[in-house]
């Protein structure tokens, strides 16, 4: 530790920290703007200079270790008169034009002229003009000239998104950000980029110029897509979502948020929400009170029990949905009789042991020494995780992966190999036979010790920290109990923690809640092979979000009645009732990430129309049909009997509830196909109609031929 003082209050720091770090701790704010605590220090920009006692010039706060005894003064005149001289400098080119930024009013540079620019400028040369840059659907770089080149977008690229697509080209006052090549940005967390900008430089496309930021109020909320429950901001004007921005937290998200999360948002005011409950007709669609939707569902699915019985009657939830849908969704099915209900939608294979989680802290996946991966494009399924991991490859860790399909992941790999599905099992094997080898133990299943093996199982095999994940698809497997008794084995062999990588906003939530399949009720797959009569659908379109695809769209449309709740016009070619449902940014809920941590959240604005939030709806029609158990006022209340006890502050999730243990035998000779899993802008209905997201390399990608755009808009997404 050294101790230095700093506008005369002594600080104690680690050795090899900067003055900026040290004037972080102490509280005291020196002016930036390339610097940023999470990434690597360039030293750029100079506003940082202060004044350090012997030293013969200002230095760069930034980049100046500190030293024992050192004297820092960030307020004498030397540091300010230098600041402002930087100021300066940097206005020189910059264009007067704040009035129509669109970065005006949370524009660093222009909070910072305020205190350290002049009145009048000296300058009477013309200024520079850098000419815009088309880079895709996302980030807007028209207005480059703004541009003040602290390289925050280049040094994410390369440090963090693990893709340096920005670029400095050029020198002096002709230095210019751009990707060189005229390509786009097709990073699935680029968005960031958009939030590090200090300046107008990059800016929001779907957000350009449709609100000021003081015109905007503040609400704090998680993610709905993947199991990361990133923590968000929601910029709310006029009961409209406008703009989502990160909530840091260095437990979860830290400051950063994936495209899919950031934004999705736009599919919330998109033509495609439902806002009045529909039903079918003679053929045709009709809109109607909730009186009226509600006493047709009920009287149906009474007509289905009385002709067909309660196993006649099913319900397929989204693992996307609140803890309190899921947990009243459960309440209803099984107050009819029936123990149909499942949210493991693109499962093969059906087990009821334990709670699958990441079996670890989020957190800790930075720190890794060693992981193994199996089944997954951790990239663009999980891009929070990814970033953590990717962050422990540059400290050294060592990351090997086992797939069917040898993506792009944008970190280094110590060992990667790309072999179909229904070798995996086999593959673990052979891990396992390598390790048994070293530990002079018995493997599991028998395998052989190959070249391959050996370079897989090195990741496992040395440091302290060490985990073996589970993506989706090795989740979705057909032989998933045989991967997690082989991942087991190897975990408890190294010390290395087991854990899935868990799909959804809610994945463990479901579980917690027990979404699933009672005592001789149907899995999903049993219920979409034609078994049911009457079918409700809470947040599910069949086709995309299944592993059945359209085999389940036919097999639904054979049933007596389909009930579909969604926020959107979905599944109207085989469903009978539209009842619309609240999102996640008009109701309030609680989802569980992947480490089990339960985040509850408000509405952050009114319900569409007559969209209602599902827990209301799934009360209301309990109570209809006579149910017990469905007189909740409000969502704290369902909550509280999800928990299982009074206070609903108390933590959900016990360690007893949370395991990723299996008693499963490993059998390797059993036959798989190739698990279903879903595109990074496919994964559920909001994603999948943001225009932005699907305009998006990724999202082209996804569709077929002759429904792809390019990104300049010469073409259209056909309908």
């Amino acid at each position: 530790m050294a101790e230095i003082t700093l506008d005369g209050q002594k600080v104690e720091i680690a050795d090899g920290s900067m003055v900026m770090h040290a004037a972080d701790k102490a509280g005291v704010y020196i002016p930036h703007f390339c610097y940023h605590k999470k990434l690597s220090i360039a030293a750029n920009c100079r506003m940082c200079l202060v004044d350090v006692e012997k030293a013969p010039k200002p230095m760069p706060a930034c980049a100046t270790p500190v030293t024992n005894g050192m004297i820092v003064r960030t307020r004498s005149d030397k540091a300010i008169k230098a600041q402002q001289s930087v100021m300066e400098f940097l206005l020189i080119n910059h264009p007067l034009d704040c009035p129509i930024c669109d970065q005006g009013g949370e524009c660093q540079l222009q909070d910072l002229a305020v205190g350290y620019g002049g009145s009048a400028s000296r300058y009477e040369e013309e200024k520079r003009v850098v000419l815009h840059k088309d880079v895709g659907p996302l980030i807007s770089m028209e207005e480059m000239s703004r541009c003040i080149h602290c390289t925050r977008c280049v040094r994410f690229g390369q440090e963090v998104a693990g893709v340096m697509e920005l670029g400095m080209v050029n020198r002096g006052e002709h230095s210019e950000i751009t990707t060189v090549l005229g390509d786009t940005v097709d990073s699935e967390v680029s968005g960031n980029m958009i939030d590090l900008c200090p300046v107008g430089a990059l800016t929001s496309k779907p957000f350009r110029y449709s609100a000021r930021n003081w015109e905007l109020s503040r609400r704090k909320s998680v993610a709905p897509h993947d199991s990361s429950g990133a923590n968000l901001i929601v910029q709310v004007k006029s009961n409209r979502v406008m703009r989502v921005l990160p909530l840091e937290n260095e437990a979860v998200n830290e400051c950063w948020l994936a495209d899919r999360d950031r934004f999705s948002y736009e599919a919330l005011n998109g033509d495609e929400r439902l806002a009045a409950p529909m039903v079918k007709q003679g053929g045709q669609w009709q809109t109607v009170d909730w009186q009226t939707a509600l006493e047709y569902v009920a009287n149906g699915l009474k007509h289905v029990k009385d002709e067909h019985g309660s196993q006649g009657i099913g319900l397929l939830a989204s693992p996307h949905a609140t803890v309190e849908e899921l947990f009243l969704a459960g309440a209803l099915v099984r107050g009819l009789g029936s123990g149909n209900i499942d949210h493991r939608l693109r499962h093969a294979q059906f087990t009821a042991e334990g709670v699958r989680w990441l079996g670890t802290s989020i957190a800790s996946l930075s720190d890794l020494q060693g992981a193994l991966v199996v089944g997954s494009n951790l990239r663009k399924d999980h891009p929070l995780f990814s970033l953590r991991i990717r962050a422990a490859t540059r400290k050294g860790a060592r990351v090997a992966r086992i797939h069917d399909v040898d993506h792009d992941w944008a970190m280094p790999l110590a060992a990667s190999h790309t072999v179909p599905a229904s070798q995996w099992a086999q593959v673990l094997a052979d891990i396992a036979t390598v390790i048994a080898g070293e530990k002079s133990g018995t493997a599991p299943a028998q395998g052989k010790a190959t070249d391959t093996a050996r370079s897989l199982a090195a990741a496992l095999l040395s440091g302290e920290r060490r985990a073996i994940l589970l993506g989706n698809a090795a989740a979705h497997h057909a032989n998933a109990s045989t991967l997690l008794a082989l991942a087991q084995w190897i975990g408890e062999a190294t010390g290395a923690t087991v854990g899935y990588l868990t799909e959804a906003a809610n994945t463990v939530g479901a579980q917690l809640v027990n979404a699933m399949p009672g005592q001789g009720g149907f899995n999903a797959a049993q219920m979409l092979d034609g078994r049911l009569k009457a079918a409700i659908l809470l947040n599910v379109e069949p086709e995309f979000d299944t592993a059945a695809g359209a085999s389940a769209v036919a097999a639904l449309g054979k049933a007596d009645m389909v009930v579909t709740l969604s926020p959107f016009k979905a599944n109207m070619a085989f469903s009978d009732v539209l009842l619309p449902i609240a999102p996640w940014t008009e109701t309030p809920g609680t989802f569980v990430n992947a480490e089990g941590r339960v985040q509850s959240f408000h509405a952050v604005v009114k319900p569409l129309g007559e969209a209602r939030p599902a827990w209301k709806v799934l009360r209301v029609l309990g109570n209809m049909m006579g149910l017990e158990g469905f007189d909740y006022e409000s969502a704290m209340d369902v909550l509280t009997a999800a928990r299982g006890a009074q206070d609903a502050q108390q933590q959900m999730v016990q360690g007893d509830k949370l395991s990723n243990r299996t008693g499963a035998r490993a059998d390797v000779s059993a036959q798989s196909g190739t698990p279903a899993t879903a595109a990074i802008y496919q994964l559920d209905p909001i994603v999948r109609r943001a225009p932005s997201l699907q305009l998006t390399a990724d999202g082209q990608a996804a569709l077929p031929p002759a429904a792809r755009a390019t990104h300049d808009g010469r073409e259209e997404v056909l309908a």
